[in-house]
């Protein structure tokens, strides 16, 4: 993560957090030097933030997840503390293949961090459920990107009745260099091709365009992170958008309440109860018969079991259709604008659950989003239009020319290139972009 990064990117943290994280690399920015020695003197404890691995502690692999997040940590991590969320969920995988682990538990104390790696993290610990016993910790914050990757685990707890969680938003800042440039008596001025390029360029006045810009990114943020916790907590996305994600955050049982947490409990109970699901998913493992691999009409030994056992069967098949019923509504909770068919077909297949149906949902926008994203760039307008005419033989330079004798970039680039070079050889001293810009010209640079 470089210093531009940190300054302009879009974050997922509590806001105190970030500006003065911002306030730090803008002086750095600025040519003055961070002062690690008077750092540690304001927050009174030395800076030693190297990243860790897990450790295990009877049985349960402990990860850290503490300070601010960021895909790498550098300087950021000798600054203001934190985790790689790359390291993370490295560490998460080698927690799964390693035996001498029976669960997992996440110690979170964070006020969040950068969006860029949070989404895969969340992924790691979305993808060890079912595999391990996983569940998060917070001892102090869970806030924003922390909570993201958190409320993935199985089961989500705080230490006490003042740990705060929440914050679920993303922000992203634009500044303005314009003037301090003036004041150091430079001007910077940036030549971009692409109608979106440097729309919010931090070396002018923020357009408005290039605030729409922003905040269309930050509002598409902020949908996959609706859409993760919705799938990782079991909801829908209108129950997290209004109860959970309103940027708020959440004290204790205020977090319970709002359905963000699942209680407050210590440490040494979490470890226990994760290791005590461990030893009950072994058991019930090692308790199922290895049948032999037979081949039978599966219907038929349903028909028969159920003529054997009437009841029993009209049990099951009013359980089946709540059920069935019950996971319908699931995957139809998870509808949004455009998507209607796609839910249908989940909501009839008869397996897929609520929150694999937001996944699917989330997955199939991002593919819309893009193909917007596309069909915006179609339409940008071309830097350099140019008038559709006849093409004339130039006897010349062997040149394609148009009727005004203008030779057209995008019919003839070779020409172009050619005649250019030659308006070098008969200019010298002409750079090449001029040159370009000569023969292009309605007197083709005569």
């Amino acid at each position: 993560m470089n210093i531009l990064d940190v300054l302009y990117q879009p974050w997922a943290i509590a806001p105190d957090r970030l500006m003065e994280i911002q306030a730090i690399y803008a002086a750095h920015l600025r040519g003055e030097s961070i002062d690690i020695d008077a750092v540690e003197a304001r927050i009174g404890r030395q800076l030693q933030n190297q990243p860790q691995g897990y450790q295990v502690q009877d049985g349960a692999a402990l990860i850290p997840l503490r300070g601010v997040m960021a895909p790498r940590m550098n300087l950021m991590s000798q600054v203001s503390g934190g985790t790689s969320t790359e390291l993370f969920a490295r560490d998460v995988k080698a927690a799964l293949n390693d035996p001498a682990v029976q669960s997992i538990v996440l110690l979170v104390d964070s006020p969040g961090g950068a969006v860029g790696g949070t989404m895969a993290a969340a992924s790691a610990v979305m993808a060890a459920r079912g595999v391990k016993p996983i569940a998060t910790y917070s001892d102090g914050t869970m806030a924003s990107a922390a909570y993201w990757v958190g409320s993935a685990a199985d089961q989500v707890y705080v230490s006490s009745g003042v740990d705060q969680v929440g914050s679920i938003g993303v922000v992203a800042s634009h500044v303005d260099v314009s003037q301090r440039e003036q004041a150091l008596g430079i001007k910077t001025t940036e030549i971009v091709a692409g109608k979106f390029k440097r729309i919010a360029s931090q070396y002018g006045p923020l357009s408005e365009s290039g605030r729409q810009s922003i905040q269309d990114q930050v509002d598409y943020l902020y949908y996959l992170f609706v859409g993760d916790v919705a799938a990782q907590r079991g909801v829908s996305a209108d129950q997290v958008i209004a109860d959970m994600a309103d940027g708020r955050v959440f004290i204790g049982q205020q977090a319970i309440d709002a359905g963000l947490v699942d209680g407050i409990t210590t440490l040494s109970d979490v470890i226990a109860q994760m290791n005590d699901r461990a030893a009950t998913d072994s058991r019930i493992s090692a308790s199922l018969p290895s049948l032999p691999r037979i081949s039978m009409d599966h219907n038929q030994v349903a028909a028969d079991w159920a003529a054997e056992n009437p009841e029993a069967a009209a049990v099951l098949r009013t359980e089946g259709a709540a059920g069935e019923r019950d996971r319908i509504a699931a995957v139809r909770a998870q509808a949004l604008p455009g998507h209607d068919a796609l839910i249908e077909k989940l909501a009839a297949d008869g397996q897929t659950t609520g929150p694999e149906a937001a996944m699917a949902v989330i997955a199939a926008d991002r593919v819309r989003q893009q193909g917007i994203a596309q069909a915006r760039l179609d339409d940008a307008i071309d830097a350099v239009p140019q008038a559709a005419a006849p093409a004339l033989e130039d006897a010349g330079s062997g040149s394609r020319l148009g009727a005004n004798g203008v030779i057209d970039a995008k019919t003839d680039a070779a020409a172009l290139d050619a005649a250019a070079k030659a308006y070098q050889a008969a200019n010298p001293g002409t750079d090449y972009l001029a040159a370009v810009k000569a023969v292009q010209s309605p007197n083709g640079g005569n």
